[in-house]
C-alpha cells in the first residue's frame, strides 16, 4: 500500500512546481537515486547474487505493468510519471539490455546512499547491502556518456538537452546511521551536512558537464516511513504525532530538506544560466495522510488487494 501512495504523491511534488512542466522540451532523462528512482538496477545487480528478489514478483508491477519491473512500486515511479508527460520512453535502467539510451537512462538503485561504502565503514556504521553511491552511479555515467557522444562540446549539447533528476538521496543514509546507535541530534548535527555536501558536488559535477535542469528532490518525512515506524515503534503515545508519524524522527527529513533548499540556491547563484529545482517530496506526503481519501481508495478481498 505505502509504495502505490508514494509512488503517486511524489509525482505529484514535482509537478506541482512551475518548472517540472513542459515550457522546455528535452530529449533525454537522465535519473540518479535509490528506491523511488530505480526502475530495475537492483534486480539486475543483485541476481546470484543476494537472495533480494522481492521485487521480481507481485504486488511490484501489478498496477500499470501487469507484472514486476524491478521497481520498488505496484505502480510507476516519478521519473515514469515524468517521462510520460514528456511524451518520451520509460527510462530504461543502466543494467538493462539491449535498451536504447539516447532518449534516457537511469541509474539509480534501491538501497542507494549518498555516501560511500568506505564511509560508512570507516566509522563502524551498518554497511548497505550494495555499494550503489552517489559516486558509483557517477562514475557509471561517466561510462556511459562515452557510449552518447565523444567530444566535449557534443556531449554539452546532449547535456543541455536533457533533464537530469537527481535523487532522492540521504534517506537510506540515516536509516544505516540510525540502526548503528547515532541519536537523531548527531544525524542532523553531522551527518545531514556531510550527505548535503556529496550531493551539492555531485550536481555541479553534472552543471560542468553542460547539464542545464536539474531537479534535486528533497526528503520525504522520515517518521512516516513504514521502516521507521516499524523500527523505532514506541508505547509511548506522545512520540506520535496526530497523523501517527514518529515526530521526532521527521526532523531528520526536514531539517535535510532545509540544507538541501541552501544548497540549491548556492548552485542557482554559481550557474545563473542553468534551471536547479528543488523537488519538495516531504509535504506532499503529509497532506496525503491529513486527507488520504482524496488519493485514492484500497481495499482488500479475500486477500487480494485493488485499488479504486
Amino acid at each position: 500500500m505505502e509504495q502505490l501512495l508514494l509512488c503517486f504523491l511524489l509525482f505529484i511534488s514535482c509537478f506541482s512546481h512551475a518548472n517540472c512542466t513542459k515550457d522546455q522540451p528535452y530529449n533525454a532523462i537522465i535519473s540518479f537515486g535509490d528506491s523511488y528512482a530505480d526502475t530495475g538496477n537492483f534486480v539486475s545487480l543483485v541476481k546470484g547474487v543476494l537472495p533480494y528478489d522481492v521485487f521480481e514478483h507481485l504486488p511490484y508491477g501489478m498496477t500499470y505493468f501487469n507484472k514486476s519491473t524491478g521497481r520498488g512500486c505496484d505502480g510507476r515511479l516519478v521519473v515514469d510519471f515524468i517521462a510520460q508527460n514528456l511524451s518520451l520512453p520509460l527510462v530504461p535502467p543502466y543494467f538493462s539490455k539491449g535498451q536504447d539510451f539516447h532518449t534516457g537512462v537511469n541509474f539509480a538503485v534501491i538501497g542507494s546512499t549518498a555516501l560511500s561504502l568506505e564511509y560508512f565503514r570507516q566509522r563502524n556504521i551498518t554497511i548497505p547491502a550494495t555499494d550503489t553511491s552517489i559516486s558509483v552511479q557517477l562514475g557509471w555515467f561517466n561510462q556511459f556518456k562515452t557510449s552518447i557522444c565523444n567530444t566535449t562540446d557534443s556531449c554539452k549539447d546532449y547535456f543541455s538537452k536533457s533533464l537530469f533528476i537527481f535523487g532522492e538521496f540521504g534517506g537510506n543514509d540515516y536509516t544505516f546511521v540510525l540502526s548503528s546507535g547515532k541519536s537523531i541530534s548527531e544525524v542532523k548535527s553531522y551527518y545531514v551536512p556531510v550527505v548535503i555536501n556529496a550531493t551539492k558536488e555531485a550536481a555541479e559535477s553534472l552543471l560542468e558537464l553542460g547539464a542545464t535542469t536539474i531537479v534535486l528532490p528533497g526528503n520525504l518525512p522520515t517518521g512516516c516511513i513504514p521502516i521507521m515506524l516499524t523500527l523505532y515503534a514506541s508505547t509511548n503515545k506522545s512520540d506520535y504525532d496526530h497523523l501517527g508519524c514518529l515526530k521526532h524522527y521527521n526532523t531528520i527529513g526536514y531539517y535535510h530538506n532545509i540544507k538541501l533548499r541552501e544548497a540549491v540556491v548556492q548552485l542557482q547563484l554559481k550557474y545563473p544560466k542553468a534551471k536547479i529545482i528543488y523537488a519538495d517530496y516531504y509535504e506532499p506526503v503529509i497532506k496525503f495522510l491529513k486527507n488520504p481519501d482524496k488519493f485514492g481508495e484500497l481495499f482488500v478481498i479475500n486477500g487480494d488487494i485493488n485499488y479504486k
